[in-house]
């Protein structure tokens, strides 16, 4: 969805509320691709900060079909984004080509033109947002390393031991002097 931010550039201290409704079904990343199971409008607040600059903020609440990292269980993770940025208008940023490199023309991507693409600019943000690990709880037992079993759920009996590496060497030299 398009939102067109001219009037917003060109009038001084003009503040604009829209709440724009998400097209976007899913979210797509290396990590994978994530059903948006719930979603709210988008509420945003266009603001004019000087000439050929604006202000957007908003925010944006989103479940995601997702599943644990330790243990695979479906997890329902809700990303409640609260944002605020600042974009020039294509006027202003061609002007501007001697920036400092302050970061400015990452707004590059979410606007087109005089409008503001709001499915990339969520995009944006729910990569910027998400989560490290994602749990099912904070003290998911994972799955069996030998069987699959899921340890929250039943334990399975597989042994566990893991021998200390640093003693690899100890343990080859015993294994060599054993008579068959």
């Amino acid at each position: 969805m398009l939102v067109n931010l001219s009037d917003v550039f060109s009038s001084e201290g003009m503040k604009v509320a829209k709440a724009v409704e998400l097209e976007m079904d899913s979210f797509k990343s290396r990590l994978g691709k994530f059903l948006i199971t719930e979603k709210t409008p988008v509420e945003l607040v266009l603001t004019n900060i000087g000439e050929g600059k604006a202000r957007i903020e908003g925010h944006v609440e989103l479940t995601f079909e997702t599943s644990c990292d330790r243990c695979l269980a479906e997890v329902p993770t809700i990303l409640t984004l609260k944002f605020e940025r600042e974009v020039a208008s294509p006027d202003t940023t061609t002007d501007s080509s001697e920036d400092d490199g302050d970061g400015e023309d990452d707004a590059i991507d979410f606007m087109e033109g005089y409008q503001l693409n709001v499915e990339t600019f969520v995009y944006d943000e729910i990569l910027l947002n998400w989560p490290m690990k994602i749990l099912c709880k904070n003290d998911c037992k994972g799955i069996c390393k030998v069987c699959g079993q899921n340890l929250n759920n039943k334990d399975c009996g597989c042994d566990s031991f893991v021998p200390d590496p640093r003693f690899a060497a100890i343990q080859d030299i015993f294994n060599a002097n054993k008579e068959v």
